[in-house]
């Protein structure tokens, strides 16, 4: 009965995102929507904790079932959403994440793990953390303790994180084998929660001005964000909050924040759903100045979007990278991500990609690439037109004249098409992901007319990679100006390719697909 009441609860979210112009959606406030965000996430389990199956076996396919991705992180089997204390140590990428060992929808959150010597190939472990007394493991963050300041250990792996019970409370475990087990702090919960219904998804740094921890927190339909400080990740101090009172910016919970440094300025990402850029899910940042205790925003046209496609939610970034800030997303968005037609697996990550702070037109403007280490799966590079050997993966690399609107349209031999379109004035790029594309009948908000990303490119031309796996397209201009995420699910991976209008130079590589 709670399964399914909280089913319905999300299908009327749905339902109200459908009913709703753009205009009116963007300008819905919780009261408006009639129930706070997501029931999936928003209503705790009472159940008590359980002792779940911790699946790491790959599946008997072989990674091989329809729409399974094949240059992107999966789960054997089962659930999964927010990526979760990425952090990076001994030569190893750790990616713990949102997941049920229990099934295929969402529930029972703990935290999957999986590591990488490079970003790319995945090798999925044990399950990290799964729910105690204090309820659910949600979402947070990793740090290396290279100092021992919490007393668990020198160079202990410290996990931050909400524990969501009957409220949402940050707690803290740690691990001194790896990551391979994690040890609870009997002190749980660091940062008590007796009021906020939203009050989650800790992402902690090193502040070496200050010579302490710094954690954001997400505080979901409050639309803002809090700083928290300590000298030895259990002991908090509220240092300040961080609200900016623009409509654009406050139409969706805001939730997963990282602020992460670029030389002498600040960048606070903040997922927030319902309200990205096209339907329901979507990334907004905001640069800035922090000094230790508040972040200040510039005075810019805010809500800037990290990616202008429906699938690219709640990422955040590796920790202990040194100068390169990594980031990944979860591929998928709250609007369908139950729905979604994918067995026995559920949701997949997006390409890691390194950020950078540009400018265009004398303005900031976070730039993502993806990241450079995708070269070690990648054949060499083909000039393609039409039919071509699309393998289990490939990049493309177009590069069309901007004295014309051009069309780039992707397809396969059963009609199934993704259509791109590049407008020369404007300066845009627009996609469709429409009945045409493939399987779309799983739920009713899928198919998308059109969406649009202004490039944010200067000169004649703009070069456009894009990666093509199995159930996704993603498109970035060369040097990361825009970025465009997209899931698709044709009934075979798109291997034709057309470009109407200007002049083009089209080049295909295969990539390797990363299950053994």
């Amino acid at each position: 009965m709670i399964a399914f009441m909280k089913r319905n609860k999300f299908m009327g979210w749905v339902s109200c995102c459908l009913a709703a112009t753009a205009i009116l959606f963007a300008s819905c406030s919780k009261d408006d929507l009639g129930l706070q965000y997501n029931a999936l996430i928003d209503d705790p389990q009472s159940e008590e904790p359980t002792d779940p199956d911790t699946p790491v076996t790959p599946p008997s396919s072989g990674y091989k079932e329809q729409y399974r991705p094949q240059i992107h992180f999966t789960p054997a089997q089962n659930w999964m959403n927010d990526p979760n204390g990425m952090v990076y140590v001994d030569g190893t990428y750790h990616l713990f994440y949102q997941y049920n060992p229990q099934g295929n929808s969402w529930g029972n959150m703990s935290w999957g793990h999986a590591t990488s010597p490079d970003m790319i190939t995945w090798t999925e472990q044990p399950v990290a953390m799964l729910r105690d007394e204090l309820g659910d493991v949600f979402s947070g963050s990793a740090v290396i303790d290279k100092n021992n300041t919490a007393g668990f250990g020198q160079n202990a792996m410290v996990a931050i994180y909400t524990a969501s019970g009957e409220r949402q409370q940050q707690a803290v475990a740690y691990s001194t084998d790896g990551g391979k087990s994690f040890t609870r702090y009997n002190g749980n919960p660091v940062i008590a929660n007796t009021s906020m219904p939203d009050f989650r998804d800790p992402k902690v740094f090193w502040h070496e001005g200050t010579k302490r921890w710094i954690m954001a927190l997400a505080k979901g339909w409050d639309y803002s964000a809090e700083f928290w400080g300590s000298s030895d990740l259990k002991n908090w101090t509220r240092l300040s909050e961080f609200r900016i009172d623009r409509i654009g910016c406050n139409r969706g919970q805001w939730e997963c924040p990282d602020l992460i440094p670029f030389g002498n300025k600040w960048v606070l990402i903040i997922s927030v759903n319902p309200g990205g850029p096209v339907l329901g899910s979507g990334t907004m940042y905001f640069v800035g100045n922090f000094d230790g205790t508040t972040f200040t925003a510039d005075n810019l046209d805010y809500p800037l979007w990290l990616d202008y496609g429906m699938d690219n939610y709640a990422g955040v970034t590796w920790s202990n990278t040194g100068d390169r800030k990594m980031y990944i997303g979860w591929m998928n968005n709250w609007s369908y991500a139950g729905d979604v037609p994918c067995s026995p697996w559920r949701s997949a990550m997006t390409l890691p990609r390194e950020l950078k702070l540009g400018e265009y037109n004398g303005k900031p403007l976070l730039c993502s690439t993806v990241v450079k280490e995708i070269d070690g799966i990648a054949e060499s590079w083909q000039n393609v037109s039409g039919n071509f050997a699309a393998g289990d993966a490939y990049q493309l690399r177009v590069t069309v004249a901007l004295d014309q609107n051009t069309t780039i349209t992707l397809s396969n031999g059963t009609g199934e098409k993704y259509e791109m379109e590049v407008l020369a004035m404007e300066r845009k790029l627009l996609a469709r992901r429409s009945g045409q594309t493939g399987n779309k009948d799983f739920n009713g908000s899928f198919s998308i007319p059109s969406m649009q990303a202004p490039l944010c490119v200067t000169g004649n031309s703009v070069t456009l990679d894009i990666f093509v796996d199995q159930s996704s397209v993603e498109v970035f201009t060369q040097d990361g100006t825009m970025a465009m995420t997209n899931l698709v699910f044709p009934s075979g991976i798109y291997n034709q390719l057309s470009v109407e209008g200007a002049a083009a130079e089209c080049q295909v590589r295969q990539l390797k697909r990363i299950w053994k």
